[in-house]
Order: structure tokens, then C-alpha cells, then sequence
């Protein structure tokens, strides 16, 4: 996409103003970005969103009325199309795990540059995901060490081709293209995958994957959707 034809439009929930003014300048300073509303609590974000209906929310974790986890909730539930950037200082597994199953694209703490922030914003929108490289190396950690997951299933050739391009950032359309194969077929087979590796999200299917060795290890290093 190019950034200044049509600008991203991003609403920002940060329940501190001052966090909120810093993150707005940073984004906005990033060329075709724009921040089109605020929000200070998780309803109001919810508000916000219905009037509002932007491309990324930039979403702290922890706010009053609902958290972060739970608007991620909200928007996949009625806007599934808008991409949902967790940004926050929280880097706990459990904080990580539930949002990404909850099905944000992108988990960046605050102590991000504001470089990294504006390209994650980006990718997202992009229809990629983002996670934070301490965060990618905290996951596949955990995966490799979680001997009492449930079995997983092996994936097929054809499951690994589609969930390799999906580590690299590809779309569903731009597999289908790659494959010679059609976006409900890509869909079809990643159903499949996150079924076989208990998986919420192409994060946790590249992880998975990662860690038991059927997929290169940088693919856990990059943008994944």
C-alpha cells in the first residue's frame, strides 16, 4: 500500500492521557498515519470503534470497564477486518497467550522505538501480524517446553507450504496465488492446521511449528500473517 494515498486510520485506548498524547505524536510523525480518535477506557473504545470503524485499534492491556483482551474479543466478534495492535508493558505469558488467542495481529511493549511502532501499526494493517522480538523468544520457549500439550497431529506437505508462506507475512490471496490453489482452499487448510497443532492464530501455529522443528526457526523472528 502506499501510506499516502489513504492514510491508516488508527484509534488509540491508553487509560493514561499523557502515554496517550506521546504514542499519538509518535504515530502521526510516522508518514500516513492518522489518528482519528482516543479512548480512555475499554467501553468507550468499543464506542468508538462502532462510530468510528477504523483500520488498527492501538489497544493497551490493562484499562477500566474492559481490557485489552476483552475488546480484542469484542472487535473480532463485529469487525473482524480491523487489525488489533496490543501495545503495553505487559510481556507475562499469560497476558501474551490470551491475547493472541483472543485474536489480536500484533503484541509490541511500550519500550518499543517509535520506529517500531509506526512499522507495526503498518503491517498489521497490512494484514500481517507483529510480535515483539522478546516476545516471539519468550513464546517459542514456552512451546518447546510444554511437554503435556495435547499430541499434535502432523501437518501435510501441502499444510506446511501454506503455513510457511503465512509465517512470511504472505495473505491468504497471495498464497492462493502462489499455490494455484484458491483463498477459500488457503482458508481451508489453515482451519486444518490450527486444528492439528491446537492452535488460535497464525502466531500460534508458527510457533508451534517453530518449535517442534517443521518450520525454519526465523520464522518466529518475522511478521506472520
Amino acid at each position: 500500500m502506499d501510506p499516502t494515498n489513504h492514510p491508516v486510520r488508527v484509534i488509540l485506548a491508553d487509560d493514561h492521557a499523557v502515554v496517550r498524547a506521546g504514542i499519538r505524536q509518535f504515530l502521526e510523525h510516522g508518514s500516513g498515519i492518522e489518528v482519528i480518535a482516543e479512548a480512555g477506557d475499554g467501553q468507550e473504545t468499543c464506542e468508538l470503534i462502532d462510530q468510528q470503524q477504523p483500520d488498527v485499534l492501538v489497544l493497551d492491556m490493562q484499562m477500566p470497564k474492559a481490557s485489552g483482551i476483552d475488546v480484542t474479543r469484542w472487535v473480532r466478534a463485529h469487525y473482524p477486518r480491523i487489525g488489533v495492535l496490543i501495545l503495553t508493558a505487559y510481556d507475562d505469558d499469560p497476558f501474551v497467550t490470551a491475547v493472541l488467542q483472543a485474536g489480536a495481529n500484533g503484541y509490541v511493549l511500550k519500550t518499543a522505538s517509535p520506529e517500531e511502532l509506526i512499522q507495526a501499526v503498518r503491517e498489521v494493517h497490512a494484514g500481517r501480524s507483529v510480535l515483539d522480538p522478546s516476545i516471539t523468544r519468550k513464546l517459542l520457549s514456552q512451546y518447546s517446553s510444554q511437554s503435556g500439550f495435547a499430541p499434535v497431529e502432523a501437518l501435510s506437505d501441502r499444510e506446511r507450504e501454506v503455513l510457511t508462506l503465512a509465517g512470511r507475512g504472505h495473505t491468504n490471496k497471495a498464497i492462493g496465488m502462489q499455490l494455484g490453489i484458491s483463498d477459500r482452499t488457503v482458508q481451508n487448510h489453515l482451519a486444518r492446521i490450527y486444528e492439528k497443532l491446537h492452535a488460535a492464530s497464525r502466531t500460534e501455529a508458527v510457533m508451534r511449528a517453530v518449535s517442534l522443528g517443521w518450520l525454519p526457526a526465523n520464522l518466529g523472528e518475522i511478521d506472520e500473517r
